[in-house]
């Protein structure tokens, strides 16, 4: 059985129309709020932070970003400032949303760019291209 996207709860069968909704536009406002440098840490300010995806947890009340900085450099350094500013982060989401509870906000690297470039060297190996074209 394939792993499912939400968080990991035993018996789920993927997010709900609630959660992904939620979660896209968690991901939006979280998009705008770093791309104005609405945060008080210049650190922050200075990377540009692309934000791939955010999965909620079923009650809504966690939700966990994953980010990617512009070039891929300084991902530990870029996951250091999210998480040390996630309350602010938290605040300026909540602001701009009109949610009943203001999320607790997590971060992850997001490795969707890692995946997609070993699976185009893989597709691209002498052995694999030869099977695919016969």
């Amino acid at each position: 059985m394939a792993k499912s996207r939400t968080h990991d709860t035993p018996g789920a069968h993927g997010p709900s129309q609630r959660q992904l909704r939620v979660g896209e536009l968690i991901r939006r406002t979280l998009s705008e709020v770093l791309a104005r440098g609405d945060v008080h840490d210049p650190d922050l300010n200075r990377l540009s932070i692309t934000v791939g995806e955010v999965r909620t947890s079923p009650d809504l009340k966690v939700a966990t970003a994953f980010v990617l900085p512009l070039g891929g450099e300084g991902r530990d350094d870029a996951l250091d400032l999210l998480r040390r500013n996630r309350a602010e982060l938290r605040r300026a989401v909540a602001k701009k949303m009109a949610l009943k509870f203001a999320p607790e906000l997590r971060f992850k690297l997001d490795e969707t760019f890692d995946r997609m470039d070993d699976t185009r060297r893989l597709l691209n190996q002498e052995a694999v291209r030869r099977d695919i074209e016969s």
